[in-house]
């Protein structure tokens, strides 16, 4: 009886939660609840359309960082983002990165990247953002990712679990 109802709620999670984006949004209901209860709102976000158009106009302006784990940034991460590991960076590094550029960090759905956010504000940076949704968010948008060899659509989905939000790509748990 207990497997029936825990396979009926995740039925109805899944159901409930995997509705397409409402007309225009870019962003699916479920995905946005989801990242509602992850985010503080500490750090202020972009969207993945905001930072493509920011990246294709004043790319000298902003200092992308990936902060995921070493194999989530081997298999792909957005063109030019440079990574720097959220368990292991530490405040001296932060401090060495530019003041005068504006900073956007991401991660799978944006909750370490708002961690690594948050600290970097603590530092004095100015111009700090979060990209909503992370990786995920950029890759159900359509926007392109890298890997060392080039261009790739494959993703680390971070885990089955979490995998769930991620809609486009090939997802990978390397």
């Amino acid at each position: 009886m207990k497997k029936l109802f825990s396979r009926v709620f995740l039925g109805l999670f899944l159901l409930l939660f995997s509705f397409p984006p409402a007309k225009g949004q870019g962003v699916s209901r479920g995905y946005e609840l989801m990242l509602s209860s992850l985010y503080k709102n500490t750090v202020p976000t972009l969207s993945p359309g905001e930072l493509a158009v920011k990246l294709k106009q004043q790319p000298s302006d902003i200092l992308l960082l990936d902060i995921r784990t070493p194999s989530e940034y081997s298999v792909s991460h957005i063109n030019s983002a440079r990574f720097l590991h959220f368990d292991k960076v530490r405040d001296q590094e932060l401090q060495r990165l530019p003041k005068n550029k504006t900073l956007v960090v991401y991660c799978s759905v944006g909750y370490r990247s708002e961690r690594i956010g948050e600290r970097l504000k603590a530092l004095g940076y100015p111009a700090v953002y979060n990209l909503y949704g992370g990786i995920f968010q950029w890759v159900n948008e359509g926007l392109p990712i890298v890997n060392a060899q080039g261009p790739t659509n494959k993703v680390h989905a971070y885990s089955k679990k979490w995998g769930i939000w991620l809609n486009k790509g090939e997802k990978a748990y390397e």
